[in-house]
């Protein structure tokens, strides 16, 4: 029974990495997760950059392609909200960059969710 159990968690396990629907989604969490927990995002971003090829033509192609830009552009954002908060706008500013990394995650998921590509993975806004 110990090794059926096992045999069933590496199944799960090796599901959410395969590169695929699950493994888009384990990303947005990990994405999520990093409000709280820092690292996690450099964890999804690894993810995304090693499964994006491997499902070249497919609706998750899109979505690792959202995803790492989500990462790149939303740092860019922080950069520029850091070197703001000496006019005090930062404050205000980092802020909104949170947000925005949090809708842009949570409407990846819902579009994962449903199978459907991201309509424009190139967006910088949503």
């Amino acid at each position: 029974m110990s090794d059926r159990n096992q045999a069933g968690s590496q199944d799960v396990i090796a599901r959410y990495l395969a590169p695929g629907g699950d493994n888009v989604k384990l990303v947005y969490v990990l994405y999520l997760a990093s409000v709280l927990v820092g690292l996690t995002v450099l964890v999804g971003l690894v993810m995304a950059y090693m499964n994006r090829g491997q499902v070249g033509g497919t609706w998750a192609e899109s979505h690792y392609t959202y995803q790492i830009r989500t990462f790149w552009i939303g740092l860019l954002y922080s950069l520029v909200s850091m070197l703001l908060m000496v006019l005090g706008i930062g404050f205000l500013l980092i802020v909104a960059v949170v947000i925005w990394a949090i809708f842009r995650c949570v409407r990846g998921l819902q579009w994962a969710a449903g199978g459907r590509p991201v309509p424009n993975p190139q967006s910088w806004i949503v």
